[in-house]
């Protein structure tokens, strides 16, 4: 009985959210019906997210198999769909179940209009469930063709919420986006039709058992093709230059949301194609210099950054290394290390981006240049800042240490030179995000305003965007020095499930390394 109702569950998480989407677009004439149904198809999805964690961990993975054609024996056919919950995938649901219903609470308390009145605001909300029903879908995917769909319900939900109210600007840097995701949504195509010529079928497990018969060249050869597309989404160098120019120009929340979940789907995708479809594909010595370079390179660029946005961009793209360190060790112990550390990632990447939000509110400016004496302005503000930025540093006591930890320990028992050029990468980007986080408390938060080299213009409205896109182009609708209560409640309620993350560590590790096994490392 406990299967079945599982194996009912497996499409809802995609469902409920798809179904509030059409909901909130019946009632866009009342908006307070629209939220309520907002709201509640996500409390929803993270109910049934739950639900299903605890299910599949007592129980196994559940599967449910849609169409398949040609299907016999009970097997799903090759043409057919076939939706998977196992831990890995109700982990990452969970976490981004519970941050897209926060950065909801924020993004309605912050205001959802950010342009002028003739710009289609009501359209946000549609829009935001459908980009989580892509989220999910991509996560329950267990046939390539199932997971590209998911990734383009993100690309077409993502660009309306990158340009949504915005100028000129915006909309520059959305079609940027768009362009370079269309790029990835090409080559993903392009592997997805090589693997099937190679092996006859999409899904995970038939191309894994068919893989073993496929002779090494062409099996690397579709490996990489699939690697570029997904190195791409999730932004690993050499391949992440796009991100730090597109995230900072959209709304708070929405960059929320692009920095916390959208990369991960992208990492989510190299996980079940680097241990299920391609194992043994003798890639790992190329994953550890993507990932050595993603940690150097992202975190050099945040070092020179005046702007917490951008600076919090490159930090994102810096830690995408430590995700890639995981799967590169290609053992048990790394790919635990790596589920951890994305739930780790997904919290406090959003919770940060939040707090920029709420320093634009109190102050008017994300700029280095403009902000100063937020500590005292705001001591709230400060601790708000503060502890996800020590997180993301990785100070004791903190989840982001404990997954450092893991991750090193994986590293030593590994073995070998790139292990430890690794383990010493991710000791050096550590230190230098503990000083560039350092550097925004010290400038943004410790000195004066009146020190600050254009301290006068924080509160001007409307600013300017510059090429360094430090401003934001809607201050003066941002009503400068109040901050609602459901942008303050949502942000310190991530901090509370970051710092829950460390306190729950041991059973959240446990999930983890149950999932490592049964996603497939290799022992």
């Amino acid at each position: 009985m406990t299967n079945l109702l599982a194996q009912a569950l497996v499409p809802a998480p995609a469902v409920i959210p798809m179904a509030g989407a059409a909901g909130t677009l019946i009632l866009g004439r009342r908006p307070r019906l629209a939220l309520l149904t907002s709201f509640g198809a996500l409390t929803a999805t993270l109910a049934v997210s739950v639900w299903l964690l605890v299910l599949v961990d007592r129980g196994g993975a559940q599967r449910l198999f849609m169409g398949g054609w040609g299907a016999s024996s009970g097997s799903p056919g090759p043409l057919g769909v076939e939706l998977c919950v196992d831990r890995l995938s109700a982990l990452m649901l969970v976490v981004s179940a519970s941050v897209l219903l926060a950065v909801l609470v924020y993004a309605v308390s912050q205001g959802i209009r950010d342009g002028d009145g003739n710009e289609p605001v009501s359209i946000f909300l549609p829009t935001y469930l459908a980009l989580t029903a892509g989220v999910c879908d991509a996560f329950l995917a267990y046939d390539l063709f199932n997971l590209y769909v998911g990734f383009e319900i993100l690309l077409i939900s993502s660009y309306v919420l990158m340009t949504i109210g915005g100028g000129g600007a915006r909309i520059r840097a959305g079609i940027s986006y768009v362009m370079v995701s269309i790029l990835s949504s090409t080559v993903f195509l392009i592997g997805i039709a090589l693997v099937y010529a190679t092996t006859g079928s999409l899904n995970f497990d038939q191309i894994s058992a068919s893989m073993a018969h496929v002779p090494g060249g062409v099996r690397s050869a579709a490996f990489v093709v699939l690697l570029v597309a997904f190195g791409v989404k999730s932004a690993i160098f050499p391949l992440s230059g796009w991100l730090p120019d597109s995230y900072p120009t959209a709304p708070a929340p929405v960059t929320a949301v692009f920095a916390g979940l959208l990369t991960k789907v992208g990492v989510y995708a190299i996980i079940r194609a680097h241990t299920l479809l391609f194992s043994g594909s003798g890639l790992d010595t190329a994953l550890f210099i993507a990932a050595l370079g993603t940690m150097i390179i992202g975190i050099l660029g945040a070092l020179a950054q005046s702007d917490i946005k951008r600076l919090l961009s490159f930090t994102l793209v810096s830690h995408i290394g430590y995700l890639v360190f995981g799967i590169a060790l290609a053992t048990p112990e790394g790919l635990a290390g790596t589920v951890y550390y994305v739930a780790h990632h997904i919290l406090v990447q959003t919770t940060l981006f939040l707090v920029v939000g709420l320093i634009e509110r109190q102050a008017g400016a994300s700029s280095l240049r403009r902000l100063g004496g937020l500590a005292a302005a705001s001591p709230m503000l400060a601790a708000l800042f503060l502890i996800p930025a020590l997180n993301l540093a990785g100070i004791p006591p903190f989840s982001g240490f404990i997954g450092k930890v893991v991750l090193t320990q994986a590293a030593i028992a590994h073995g070998g030179f790139l292990s430890w050029l690794l383990v010493a990468g991710g000791m050096v980007t550590s230190l230098l995000t503990l000083y560039a986080i350092m550097r925004v408390w010290n400038l943004a938060f410790w000195r004066p305003r009146e020190d600050a080299p254009e301290g006068e213009l924080a509160t001007a409205a409307p600013p300017t965007m510059t090429s360094e896109m430090v401003d934001i182009a809607y201050a003066d609708r941002m009503d400068v020095g109040r901050m609602p209560y459901g942008m303050v409640g949502s942000t310190i309620a991530l901090v509370a499930l970051g710092l829950g993350l460390a306190f729950a560590a041991g059973p959240i590790l446990g999930v983890a390394e149950r999932a490592a096994e049964e996603t497939g490392a290799a022992p």
